[in-house]
């Protein structure tokens, strides 16, 4: 009996130095395993810090983007603002003609019988004119005047 006891001890001394054995392999496992690990996270680590880096950069130009687009908007309002006043004038001239136009059609209606007179006697005057000048080369024609002589017209004063 003493023998099974021993034979016992060595069946589980074998058991247990089979288990350390398979642990040890287990736990060399999850140790590389671990380092790898720790080496992926060291990466990931780098490239993070490369990424924030970037993202920090681009944040800083959106933001000098947005100033910039911000300073232009403003700059754009004034042109707009100033485009406005150019259309307002522009309507403010117009009615102004328009306003003038009217005034001077109302004021030729009313006087179109005063015009219509003027024109006649402008037409009268110019008929005088020109018979006045035909008198005056038949009269230096027919050698009653040399044509060296000047010729005073006559001019009437008119009644008013």
């Amino acid at each position: 009996m003493e023998v099974i006891l021993y034979v016992s001890a060595l069946v589980a001394a074998l058991a247990f130095l089979i288990l350390v054995l398979n642990l040890s392999k287990t736990l060399k496992s999850v140790n590389n395993t671990l380092d790898s690990l720790a080496r992926t996270i060291d990466r990931l680590e780098g490239q993070l810090q490369g990424i924030t880096s970037e993202t920090t950069e681009l944040l800083h130009k959106t933001n000098a983007l947005a100033e910039d687009v911000q300073h232009k908007t403003e700059q754009l309002n004034a042109v707009v603002y100033a485009v406005k006043d150019v259309g307002t004038t522009v309507q403010n001239l117009n009615q102004s003609i328009n306003k003038v136009t009217t005034t001077v059609a109302s004021q030729m209606e009313k006087n179109q019988h005063k015009i219509s007179q003027a024109v006649q006697w402008g037409n009268v005057v110019k008929q005088l004119i020109g018979k006045f000048k035909d008198d005056q080369t038949q009269t230096v024609k027919a050698g009653a005047l040399s044509p060296s002589e000047p010729v005073v017209p006559v001019t009437r004063q008119p009644n008013h």
